[in-house]
């Protein structure tokens, strides 16, 4: 299950147990919004509660970095897994974005709200 909060060009979200295809294509049905109506976005992504993920969700998070590196600013993820650091690292290498991995909420939507 996910919370999606979208604010001036910033797409908040929480992800709360397992992180499923689903989830993702609500995640992406309101990035594409924000992107279309404000152009550039940031997000924030909290993963603290996520209980895992499914490989659709790794490949579809692929596909869309790659489709959309040049329509987002900056993506803080909110986290103390060491394998989201590491996926952190892999959205990198498809995404334009400067990404970072927080362990502090507020820490991760100051760095990611300021321009």
């Amino acid at each position: 299950m996910i919370n999606i909060e979208a604010q001036s060009h910033l797409v908040n979200v929480a992800v709360l147990g397992r992180f499923t295809l689903a989830d993702f294509k609500e995640l992406e049905e309101a990035v594409m919004f924000k992107i279309k109506f404000e152009g550039k976005v940031n997000l924030l992504l909290d993963l603290r509660g996520m209980a895992g993920l499914t490989v659709d969700v790794a490949w579809e998070e692929i596909k869309f970095s790659r489709a959309h590196r040049f329509d987002l600013w900056k993506i803080a993820f909110v986290s103390e897994n060491q394998l989201v650091s590491w996926s952190t690292w892999f959205t990198g290498l498809f995404a334009n974005a400067e990404t970072q991995v927080f362990g502090d909420y507020n820490l991760a939507r100051e760095w990611v709200t300021s321009v």
